[in-house]
């Protein structure tokens, strides 16, 4: 079929290969414009571009795809069907009625659980077991159109957000192939979502990272897990920022107030919570490298009733 394919990050990289090997003829593809990144603020290609260069097809980046020029540009590539994954902007009615087979929506979640912007991450940081990917016909609300077709992965006990992005990301590429084979036969089946309540999963943020030791242990760590890579976890250590990359529950209750380390070993800084203690693993000064508590602490020798987070300001 001749498809439009839409997408940004990471993610949506293995979908975009899987249409290409599935035999496909991705007429184009559309990504974000290119942005500057890091201390140089080199201008750096988005995944997708990288991906789409290498296998030789023609890359678009408007500002603003509801651009009427660019609808324009749309028309005249003439796809069959649009396929979506995580691209980064809203689709307006103007696109969405361009391919006769509509656009198709590659969602890392089982909607309608988890509608939004970070459902991977989410998933992990509320300690769902189950998650998935949709398929689904995109409409002009927000990932609210028909689901076409679902596929669930367990979530491991020592799951991480970027753990998960990766399986998810290969999940999606096989289900978009099973999509479009239907939608090209007749044999979809649309399934509307309805009105339901919903974790809505909005979008992350450099501060959703900072450590609440008042919170429960078992939320503390994994929150840890989800925002494994990014933003990552941390908190205030004294005037620095420590950053926490690992930690387990552990069943001892200590007294203390709540961010205290209320014991120390070779493997393990011991934190009070707000309910129960989670001893941290592995850790990252400012400026530094991650390693563990054990080569953590010989350069950084924490003593016990040390207070971590705002408590200790």
């Amino acid at each position: 079929m001749r498809i439009v394919f839409m997408g940004t990050p990471d993610f949506a990289v293995p979908v975009l290969e899987a249409l290409v090997s599935a035999g496909h003829q991705v007429v184009g593809v559309v990504t974000q414009p290119d942005k500057p990144k890091g201390r140089g603020k080199a201008v750096l290609m988005t995944p997708v571009k990288e991906k789409a260069l290498e296998l030789g097809l023609d890359v678009y980046q408007p500002v603003r795809v509801r651009a009427p020029e660019f609808v324009e540009v749309l028309k005249d590539l003439a796809p069959k069907v649009m396929v979506v994954a995580a691209f980064g902007q809203i689709l307006p009615q103007t696109v969405l009625d361009i391919p006769p087979l509509g656009c198709v929506n590659v969602h890392s979640s089982l909607l309608p659980k988890y509608r939004g912007a970070a459902p991977i991450q989410w998933a992990v940081i509320d300690g769902e077991t189950v998650t998935g990917v949709t398929t689904m016909m995109m409409d002009a609300g927000l990932d609210t159109g028909d689901i076409l077709e679902q596929a669930e992965i367990p979530i491991a006990e020592d799951e991480t957000g970027g753990s998960l992005h990766d399986k998810l990301s290969r999940l999606g590429a096989e289900l978009i192939v099973s999509t479009l084979k239907k939608l090209e036969d007749g044999t979809a089946v649309r399934r509307p979502q309805g009105e339901t309540d919903t974790h809505y999963a909005k979008m992350l943020t450099k501060t959703m990272g900072e450590i609440d030791w008042t919170m429960e242990a078992a939320a503390i760590e994994r929150l840890i897990r989800g925002l494994d890579p990014w933003p990552g976890t941390y908190t205030r250590w004294g005037e620095k920022t420590l950053k926490i990359w690992k930690a387990r529950v552990v069943g001892e209750e200590y007294g203390g107030c709540c961010g205290e380390v209320v014991r120390v070993d070779k493997t393990s800084l011991y934190v009070k919570t707000g309910r129960g203690t989670l001893a941290l693993l592995s850790l990252q000064p400012e400026g530094k490298k991650q390693m563990d508590v054990d080569a953590f602490l010989r350069g950084y020798p924490v003593k016990e009733h040390t207070v971590f987070g705002k408590t200790a300001e």
